[in-house]
């Protein structure tokens, strides 16, 4: 996994007394460990696959909690990099349907600084696939390196993109302006059904995946919420329904559905090329494993996802 880690403070309630009807503490926040990326990785070493997450990891006190949450949560993080910026911050409201309405403050933050030879260290060891995705796509500096990088990578790895649009921190404009040379790169691309409206609006999933596979993209998929999930690998379409879940909120569950593909793609063997050998089967089976999970991970506050012996 390559990406953010970002500071993902929830907006408390403020208490109020029965019997003077009056606030008795101001609104709060509550920060917890995020970032899309991350949130992966952490779903994915709870998992039991054999995880690195690669990141710039402040060394601020945002920076020792990720540390600590993705280390206790089974990610190795010996490719990571201990950055003197100071991490992002993200500021998170829920709406009644548990959605987040997001405020961030990523202006020189750690994130967004990889070098070359940053990426080049972090990714040197052996690996069968490489995950990224989210604002680590489109933030400069380290962005066009991030993009470099993954064409390079193509020759030794299984590449997977997951765009996670964030229209009020960057123009959907400059996600649409690059999406063609990611699915050049990608052999899994995975969009939401809000980053689908953003990049083609006005498409459906099957219209909009015949036109990624035309770029180069081997599998598409696109995720639908309470619908569940559309893939296509190569114009063969599935469709999975979501299990039924009382929804406390959503953040992190379309990070922890990727999670779930990526496991199940991985206990397949199937990584590590172009997904030669992948069948539609196997794709319907992975994308049921990460609905689980995806519903698992909404019916708990916060990104966080069950470990292997809770499924």
């Amino acid at each position: 996994m390559l990406g953010e880690c970002v500071a993902d403070a929830f907006v408390t309630t403020p208490v109020e007394d029965a019997a003077t009807r009056m606030a008795t503490s101001a609104m709060g926040l509550e920060v917890r460990p995020g970032g899309g990326p991350a949130n992966t990785a952490v779903a994915l070493a709870r998992l039991g696959t054999p995880t690195r997450f690669l990141g710039r990891l402040s060394t601020d006190v945002f920076g020792r909690l990720f540390r600590a949450h993705l280390t206790g949560s089974g990610a190795d993080l010996d490719g990571a990099v201990a950055a003197r910026e100071p991490s992002t911050l993200a500021v998170a409201a829920l709406d009644p349907d548990g959605r987040a309405d997001y405020s961030f403050h990523a202006d020189g933050a750690a994130d967004w600084q990889w070098t070359p030879e940053e990426l080049a260290q972090a990714t040197d060891p052996p690996l069968s696939a490489l995950h990224t995705g989210s604002l680590a796509l489109v933030r400069p500096p380290g962005a066009a390196h991030l993009e470099e990088l993954l064409h390079a990578i193509r020759a030794r790895a299984t590449v997977s993109i997951d765009p996670n649009v964030r229209p009020l921190l960057v123009d959907p404009a400059r996600y649409r302006e690059r999406l063609e040379h990611w699915c050049r790169a990608a052999d899994i691309l995975r969009l939401s059904d809000d980053d689908l409206a953003e990049l083609c609006p006005g498409q459906a999933p099957e219209r909009a995946a015949d036109t990624f596979h035309a770029h180069g993209t081997r599998l598409v998929v696109v995720t639908l919420g309470p619908g569940g999930v559309f893939a296509s690998l190569d114009g063969e379409r599935v469709h999975v329904p979501a299990p039924p879940v009382e929804v406390v909120d959503t953040v992190g569950a379309g990070d922890s559905f990727m999670a779930g593909l990526l496991h199940a793609l991985h206990g397949d063997g199937v990584l590590g090329g172009r997904l030669d050998t992948l069948r539609i089967e196997q794709v319907s089976e992975a994308l049921t494993l990460g609905t689980r999970i995806a519903a698992a991970v909404c019916a708990v506050r916060g990104a966080n996802p069950p470990w292997a012996a809770e499924l």
